[in-house]
């Protein structure tokens, strides 16, 4: 598999999607696992804060995946909540998740691209995105697009991996991302490539004060950045003014 990192564009979503239908039927499990569960945690707290500006809403779930973060958002007794994704067996897993939990009429996931949203301007309330950002092509135009759809007042919410800065928690992080976590997913996915993708796609990320300097390029106002489990994740928020 080619370092998804080097190229760019169409031919960048194209591998990006083609990876993640090849992972799709392991991905809950390996979330889960690989982040010792934490991951629900963060989604639980990314939904609360949305939670704090924002009731009923009309939600777009941006890179969706198998749907987990939309399906936590349901405690917002949202107007609706359509996820979009460019990996179709991410989202088949997804569509098949949210039918055993009953929340079909709730929750849509669709076929889509980050950064050509297929919905006018102003149409939702919240966009939101957990671990897909880093997968975009170009993250600023995906961001902007996000910012587009929302309505005045409306809030982009974005939970995304960060790099720890403390020592010794920073190279302890590391050696576990780089070196274990591509281990690990050989032995339970027997796709070692996707998973030395993942933690390569976390290191070379935009985290922290450059994000939300990209969120500021997208014309979001009202910045926050909230670490969580000492700077192993960030939510990030901004508001369309």
């Amino acid at each position: 598999m080619r370092n998804h990192q080097n190229i760019s564009g169409e031919d960048r979503k194209a591998a990006v999607a083609s990876m993640f239908d090849t992972i799709a039927s392991r991905y809950d499990f390996m979330n889960h696992f690989m982040s010792f569960g934490i991951d629900r945690m963060w989604r639980r707290k990314a939904i609360k804060i949305i939670g704090e500006t924002h009731r009923n809403p009309g939600i777009l779930d941006v890179a969706t995946g198998t749907g987990d973060l939309a399906i936590a958002a349901m405690k917002l007794d949202p107007v609706h909540i359509t996820g979009i994704d460019i990996s179709g067996k991410m989202l088949e897993a997804g569509k098949e998740k949210i039918k055993k939990l009953g929340l079909s009429d709730s929750i849509e996931l669709l076929a889509g691209d980050s950064e050509n949203i297929s919905y006018d301007d102003n149409y939702f309330d919240v966009a939101m995105v957990a671990f897909g950002v880093r997968n975009f092509a170009d993250p600023l135009k995906g961001l902007s697009e996000m910012r587009r759809v929302i309505r005045r007042g409306g809030l982009i919410m974005v939970l995304e991996f960060s790099k720890p800065s403390v020592f010794p928690f920073r190279q302890i992080y590391g050696f576990y991302f780089l070196k274990v976590l591509p281990l690990i997913g050989w032995i339970f996915s027997k796709n070692s490539s996707a998973y030395r993708y993942l933690p390569e796609s976390v290191m070379q990320f935009p985290d922290n004060e450059l994000f939300l300097e990209l969120m500021r390029n997208a014309g979001l106002t009202g910045l926050k950045q909230k670490k969580l489990s000492f700077g192993v994740a960030s939510i990030y928020t901004g508001f369309k003014s």
